[in-house]
């Protein structure tokens, strides 16, 4: 919470303009402060985290006023929110009319616990409402640890990245304008602190960076001759280039999720010690930081052959469009050696791409995303790469840039690039847009995941400069709402994604699953086990996302979301736009927060089928969960069994047997009367497996599970609570789970297939199995009932 520190007056003479000594009376530190104030007084320097115009997730704390009646310190509700500030140094204000003296308020706050190295702050200098104000605004780091930055104040308005070393940070930020007149002391006037903790992470898999280059490549970058001449084109620049717009993304990325209210959340680069690049000072005094380690990576491919037009992505006439990817992937399995169960997020610059004067298209580029298996990855080409910023210190000139581009020498990519700024917000925005892909990001209808990245200057900026896109000027002063974004979706996805884990997470169950039952009257019930995260909306025809439901209020370490949902038509029509509420179709892609996705291809089919129903023979209703596998083999027959258990109440379960080779061939259900039902076939190992249920001695634990299964047979003790599958085409293996938590250990392929766990919803139980059977198992689901 902010707290205000008590301030001490200074006065000044309008003879001399000296500062005479304070009184520092602890009964009245503050002395008297004049009410009346200059048409240039500045009230204070805010700052924060978040602009005040943006999504308010918490209330602003209220600032200090001075009340013209009576001189006394009074709240103003509603305020923006100051960054942060402090101490109990005087804090003054010299104006030009020294007859008339102001304070400057810096109230504190303490920013809390940030997660990256680079930290986007939005702030107010003053009070806009009543004068704007332009000018400078100066970042002192902690303890001089990283060199004072300048960052331009526009309209009173200011963004800044300022540069956080491991644990507690103290900033100062120093105002100073042409307009406002400076004190001869050697203490800035204008000033105000925050206080951040920034916590690295190291528990949660990073993403590498890569720049691929072919085998005999000069490991040069397009750039024009001032450029070359002036900063040089050869792999040194390259990778601080790419390392400072990797930071950007971060610093874009976890401002991105803040406003979205899911924390200080965002992903981490693998970093090594070596010489810094983050400020050009670093390289001159040989400074070593831990900063991001780019992996330079070179493929058995040439230059030349990374630059046939058959490969090129905007030639129309190619044919191969997606080798560039095929080749990257390659080589990146090749330099990372994944292992199963390894995930590898990789990030890759493909630094030979090239701007064809004769074909007028950019060869050795590609702009993908996506992946499989134990790596996902997305590829992006140089071709914008003169124009990122190289430090901290140049970002302001990378996106104020005007200089044309000189397309004998650079492409002008997608006709958006034509000037320095420009290009940089395609080259910097479109590849974040192709790591979106890496993170499981969709296209959007905005944001990121559409083209908002042309606008990604505005992040960084206040004032934007002419647009030779628009054709028009920039926009004055860049607010939020001004701003590109990722979408909404986006950011649940990245809330339980892997690489977005804080260390206050509790661990997730291992399996990502969703289970889809209808369940009659209209409804489907939805669980997962660990929890069901959000759920997108599609009407007929609809490409990407316009409608959804979200049920991530909760965090894991308090619940999490919630593991059991009831979906209905109604409640997915009532969220779609009204120019599609009509639509007879309706598709659901529902996503866990372990990062598993379920489609529904026609929910209103899947609730109005009676394929699912089954008629129980005592007359109750049953219904088939969704089935997992294929039944695609030759021969393939449906099977179909209703435990006994699930209508007769004499009936005791005592075993199941398994049987299994590399697959699953069936299951034998066993009763204490020496009667069994079969399901699929007596094959595999032979005489199968058998799991046997055991029995309650204590009393009070056999009245719990009798009571919760209606059953008054008290020799019913441990019971059948579900299963866990191993599936993918057909059924790999499956392991029995028991009321008591036991579990079996899994019978056939134990690493075949994806893990599937179904347990009936809360309020039902198993009545039975149903699936189909070829040379073997190849579909199973639950049959229940309440």
């Amino acid at each position: 919470m902010p707290f205000f520190k008590e301030l001490r007056r200074k006065k000044t003479s309008s003879k001399t303009g000296k500062f005479p000594n304070s009184s520092n009376n602890s009964n009245d530190s503050n002395g008297t402060v004049p009410t009346t104030k200059s048409s240039s007084t500045i009230n204070s320097v805010y700052a924060s985290s978040t602009p005040p115009s943006s999504i308010q997730p918490h209330q602003s704390t209220p600032t200090l006023v001075t009340s013209k009646s009576t001189g006394a310190m009074t709240p103003l509700p509603q305020r923006p929110m100051p960054l942060s500030s402090v101490s109990n140094r005087s804090s003054f204000m010299a104006l030009p009319d020294l007859t008339r003296l102001s304070t400057l308020w810096a109230p504190a706050k303490v920013l809390g616990q940030v997660h990256q190295k680079v930290l986007l702050v939005y702030g107010q200098i003053g009070d806009p409402s009543e004068k704007t104000l332009d000018g400078t605004l100066t970042v002192c780091h902690h303890q001089d640890s990283f060199p004072a930055t300048m960052w331009p104040v526009s309209d009173s308005h200011f963004k800044a990245l300022v540069h956080l070393t491991p644990g507690p940070n103290r900033l100062r930020f120093d105002f100073s304008s042409p307009k406002i007149a400076s004190t001869n002391s050697s203490l800035p006037a204008h000033s105000s602190w925050i206080n951040v903790n920034f916590l690295p992470l190291i528990n949660s898999p990073p993403l590498q960076l890569v720049i691929l280059l072919g085998k005999d490549s000069p490991a040069t970058f397009d750039a024009v001759p001032e450029r070359k001449q002036r900063e040089g084109n050869d792999l040194d620049i390259a990778v601080r280039k790419f390392r400072m717009a990797a930071y950007l993304w971060q610093a874009f990325t976890g401002e991105q999720m803040y406003r979205n209210g899911f924390g200080r959340r965002c992903f981490r680069f693998e970093e090594e010690w070596q010489t810094g690049s983050l400020t050009f000072r670093d390289k001159e005094m040989g400074q070593m930081r831990n900063e991001a380690k780019v992996h330079v990576v070179r493929t058995e491919k040439t230059v030349k052959e990374l630059r046939d037009l058959e490969f090129a992505q905007q030639y129309d006439n190619a044919t191969r469009k997606g080798e560039l990817y095929s080749i990257a992937m390659e080589a990146v399995k090749g330099h990372f050696k994944p292992v199963k169960g390894q995930m590898q997020y990789i990030s890759l610059l493909l630094l030979d791409a090239h701007w064809d004067t004769k074909a007028k298209t950019i060869t050795g580029h590609a702009a993908l995303g996506g992946g499989a298996g134990e790596v996902q990855l997305a590829v992006f080409g140089s071709q914008a790469l003169q124009s990122y910023p190289a430090s901290i210190e140049e970002v302001v000139h990378a996106f104020s840039d005007c200089t044309r581009t000189n397309t004998n020498f650079v492409a002008n990519d997608c006709n958006e690039s034509g000037s320095n700024w420009e290009a940089a917000n395609i080259g910097i925005g479109a590849h974040l847009h192709e790591t979106g892909h890496l993170f499981g990001c969709p296209h959007q209808e905005s944001g990121i995941m559409l083209r908002d990245y042309v606008r990604l200057n505005r992040t960084f900026l206040c004032r934007e400069p002419y647009s030779t896109r628009t054709k028009s000027p920039g926009v004055r002063l860049c607010l939020p709402k001004d701003e590109c974004s990722w979408h909404r979706l986006d950011a649940l996805r990245f809330k339980y994604h892997p690489c977005f884990r804080l260390p206050t997470d509790a661990l997730l169950n291992p399996d990502e699953s969703i289970q889809v039952w209808p369940a009659g009257n209209g409804k489907a019930l939805i669980t997962a086990p660990t929890g069901i995260s959000f759920v997108e909306i599609f009407a007929d025809g609809d490409e990407t996302c316009r409608a959804w439901l979200e049920y991530s209020n909760g965090d894991v370490q308090s619940g999490g979301p919630p593991r059991q949902i009831v979906l209905t038509e109604n409640d997915l029509k009532a969220r779609l736009p009204d120019d599609r509420k009509s639509s007879k179709k309706l598709r659901i892609n529902i996503y866990s927060a372990g990062q598993g996705c379920h489609e529904v291809v026609d929910f209103n089919a899947l609730l109005k089928s009676k394929n699912h129903m089954v008629k129980l023979p005592n007359g109750q209703s049953g219904f088939k969960g969704c089935k997992l596998g294929n039944s695609g083999q030759e021969g393939s027959q449906p099977e179909q069994v209703i435990l006994e258990t699930a209508h007769i109440q004499t009936k005791l379960l005592t075993s199941i047997k398994v049987y299994h080779g590399f697959a699953l061939d069936g299951l034998e259900f066993l009763y204490e009367d020496s009667t069994s039902q079969m399901f699929g076939k007596r094959r595999g190992q032979p005489g199968g497996s058998e799991f046997m249920f055991g029995t309650l001695k204590a009393h009070a634990r056999l009245v719990a599970i009798r009571s919760a299964h209606r059953s008054s047979d008290t020799r019913r003790g441990e019971i059948l609570l579900g299963f866990y599958l191993r599936a993918g085409l057909w059924i790999d293996g499956i392991e029995i789970l028991t009321s008591l938590g036991r579990r079996s250990g899994v019978f056939g392929n134990a690493n075949g297939g994806s893990g599937h766990t179904l347990i009936p919803p809360r309020g039902y139980s198993i009545a039975g199995v149903s699936g189909s059977c070829g040379q073997w198992v190849d579909g199973f689901s639950l049959i229940i009932t309440r």
